[in-house]
C-alpha cells in the first residue's frame, strides 16, 4: 500500500497517437469503381438449334421454359396470378373427374411432347394435359416428355406475351389438330381468347358450342362444367349442389352427407 501511495500521477494525460502521427499525410490511391455485372439470365426465344442441341441444353432450361418449333426456340409465356386462380380450379375439376371415372391420366409441369406434322416438327409443352388409359402409349413415372401424343391439351392464357398468346390461339390450334390432340381447350382468364375445340372426321378442329351455358367433353366421359364457373370460380361444397357437376365433383364426401342424412 505504502508503494502504490508514492506513484506519482501526470497532470497532463499520456497522448494515445504520437504527435509525429497527428500532421501526416499519406497518398491513398483513389480504389476503381465497383463493376457491376448483369446476371440476368436473357431468353435465347428465335435461335435456331438441332433437335438433338435443343433436348440437351433447353428442354429442361433452369431460367425458361423453352418449346421448340422446327428448329427455333420459342419461350412460354409467363403466366400472371389471375390464370394461376382459374387454372387452379380447373384443374381441381378435372382431378375430380378422372379420380371418378378413373378412365385417364392427368399431366402438366411443362411435360413436353414431340408433335411430328405433315410439313415440320414440334416440340410442345402444353400447360395440362390428359393420356388416356386406351392410349397405346403411356407415361411412367420417371418420364420428364410423353413420347406419344396426349389426348387432350389444355393452355392458360395470360397477357404476359403476344407472341404467346399468338402461339396458344393459332399456332398450337393447327399443331395439335395435325398431331391428333383429340380435344384442345384454351382458357383465358380475360374471357376473350377462351375456346374449346374438338376433332372432326376430317382431321381438323371444330368449335365445342356450349349448350346451356356448359361446355361437355368427348374425351372425358362426363367432364363437362359451366362456362361462367370459369371465371366466378364456386368452390367445390357448392358444386355438389349442382346437378352439372353432382355426377363426379366430391363423390367420398357426397356419400358421407347422404349417410348422415339417412342416420338422422
Amino acid at each position: 500500500m505504502e508503494a502504490l501511495q508514492h506513484i506519482s500521477v501526470p497532470k497532463k494525460p499520456i497522448p494515445l497517437i504520437p504527435k509525429f502521427f497527428h500532421n501526416f499525410k499519406a497518398d491513398i490511391p483513389a480504389l476503381p469503381p465497383l463493376i457491376r455485372v448483369d446476371i440476368t439470365p436473357r431468353s435465347e426465344a428465335g435461335l435456331m438449334v438441332s433437335e438433338e442441341v435443343y433436348w440437351k441444353n433447353y428442354y429442361e432450361h433452369p431460367d425458361f421454359s423453352y418449346e421448340w418449333n422446327n428448329g427455333i426456340l420459342e419461350v412460354k409465356a409467363v403466366g400472371d396470378f389471375a390464370s394461376y386462380v382459374q387454372s387452379d380450379w380447373f384443374i381441381t375439376i378435372i382431378k375430380e373427374n378422372i379420380k371418378t371415372t378413373k378412365i385417364g391420366t392427368l399431366v402438366g409441369l411443362d411435360i413436353g411432347f414431340k408433335l411430328v406434322l405433315p410439313n415440320k416438327t414440334s416440340i410442345r409443352k402444353p400447360d395440362l394435359a390428359v393420356i388416356l388409359n386406351s392410349n397405346p402409349v403411356q407415361i411412367e413415372p420417371d418420364d420428364c416428355t410423353h413420347k406419344g401424343c396426349f389426348d387432350m391439351c389444355i393452355e392458360f392464357l395470360s397477357d404476359s406475351d403476344k407472341k404467346g398468346l399468338e402461339n396458344d390461339t393459332v399456332v398450337k390450334k393447327i399443331e395439335y389438330s395435325q398431331a391428333g390432340v383429340k380435344e384442345y381447350f384454351i382458357l383465358d382468364r380475360n374471357k376473350k381468347e377462351s375456346a374449346f375445340y374438338r376433332l372432326n372426321s376430317r382431321g381438323r378442329y371444330e368449335k365445342i358450342k356450349p349448350r346451356n351455358g356448359i361446355i361437355e367433353s368427348q374425351v372425358l366421359p362426363g367432364f363437362k362444367f359451366r362456362v361462367k364457373d370459369l371465371y366466378s370460380k364456386p368452390p367445390l361444397e357448392e358444386l355438389v349442389k349442382d346437378d352439372v357437376y353432382q355426377p363426379y365433383v366430391l363423390k367420398s364426401y357426397q356419400e358421407q352427407l347422404q349417410k348422415a342424412e339417412k342416420e338422422r
